[in-house]
């Protein structure tokens, strides 16, 4: 099992504005299942690398850091920017936070505070401001802030799958 390349993922955001409380759900669901993704793995597991690929525990540290992105873009939908806040897609600040260095549950944490920010945050919004729009950078396309949900959503799921992937691999040697 071998999970695209986030790059080569394409989106067509053609759904309905009004299922984003759905969406939400997703990203609600998004630390809990970080946290069983990682639990009981050995800090060897978590921490080993083949060569320039992440580990695990750096694909958790970069969900992470990469929570400070929908919260710009947020601010960028809510004062009508035209164009989204571009991603940084060398990912220095995942390669620059030693992750590996850090406690597993000091990452989990991190990320649920974030998150759980983020959607105080998206939760609070009246239901026509999920229509809003702004160009993606990277895609450029139109994306409105349910499109922005699902983007991250499945951003998250993305990181979650390649975790799996390497634990299942790991656990094969």
């Amino acid at each position: 099992m071998a999970s695209m390349r986030w790059t080569d993922r394409t989106w067509q955001f053609d759904f309905p504005t009004d299922v984003y409380p759905s969406i939400l759900e997703r990203l609600r669901g998004t630390p809990a299942r970080l946290e069983e993704a990682v639990d009981g793995l050995d800090t060897a597991t978590l921490t080993h690398r083949a060569g320039d690929a992440w580990s695990i525990q750096l694909h958790a540290g970069h969900l992470f850091d990469l929570e400070v992105l929908p919260r710009t873009r947020l601010d960028d939908f809510l004062a009508g920017a035209e164009r989204l806040t571009a991603a940084d897609m060398s990912n220095r600040a995942t390669d620059e936070a030693h992750h590996d260095k850090r406690p597993i549950g000091e990452i989990l944490t991190a990320f649920r505070a974030a998150r759980t920010a983020l959607l105080a945050r998206l939760d609070a919004l009246e239901p026509d401001v999920f229509d809003r729009k702004a160009l993606h950078p990277r895609l450029e396309m139109p994306m409105r802030v349910v499109d922005m949900c699902v983007f991250q959503a499945d951003h998250d799921d993305h990181h979650l799958a390649t975790m799996r992937e390497l634990t299942m691999r790991l656990a094969d040697q």
